[in-house]
């Protein structure tokens, strides 16, 4: 692929989901390199899209402390796919009913991303999950237990991209992304 040839992988921290490597790498010139990269198995988020009586979209978002940035982020349930084989759309059912306590009766793949191409391995399976039913929540661990829940308008949350309040990447790329749909469905 372009000349370039990954030879090899050293372990320099296992982690409970994350390893870091020093990957060894050829170049198309013949010269050798490393880069650093964090093996992940990927992660999924879910934009859970309900109608209000008048038929406009309300997404269900989570306000979630997020230790990396010691604050507080709005964004889509989303997860890691920490077991091993678990199909995409299993892993985002159950995140659905870990973190909001719904079900979607339909899911459907909006994207495949790399969120952090430069650092990372992992890919994120993005959906929309429609036809939702409540099912009991299944937090796990003190961030889910103390995150709140909320329900907004579609067009509201959107704005909250563009001003800059929403700023996590997955829930920007998903957010967009059914707003978008939504109006090309609506043919506006």
């Amino acid at each position: 692929m372009s000349g370039f040839r990954h030879v090899g992988d050293r372990l320099v921290h296992r982690g409970y989901i994350w390893n870091v490597v020093e990957a060894s790498f050829v170049g198309p010139g013949g010269e050798h390199f490393q880069r650093d990269i964090v093996r992940s198995p990927g992660a999924v988020g879910v934009v859970p899209v309900r109608f209000d009586p008048e038929g406009n979209p309300v997404v269900v978002l989570v306000r979630q402390y997020r230790a990396a940035f010691d604050e507080h982020v709005v964004e889509i349930p989303a997860g890691m796919r920490d077991v091993e084989g678990e199909d995409p759309e299993v892993t985002a059912n159950r995140e659905l009913a870990e973190e909001v306590g719904l079900a979607a009766g339909q899911l459907t793949l909006l994207t495949r991303f790399m969120p952090s191409a430069g650092m990372t391995d992992s890919v994120l399976h993005l959906y929309l999950g429609t036809e939702l039913r409540e099912v009991p929540r299944q937090t796990h661990g003190p961030e889910e237990d103390a995150m709140e829940i909320v329900a907004l308008p579609l067009g509201e949350a959107v704005e909250r991209v563009l001003s800059g309040e929403i700023r996590d990447a997955k829930t920007v790329i998903g957010l967009l992304m059914v707003e978008r749909g939504l109006r090309v469905a609506d043919g506006t």
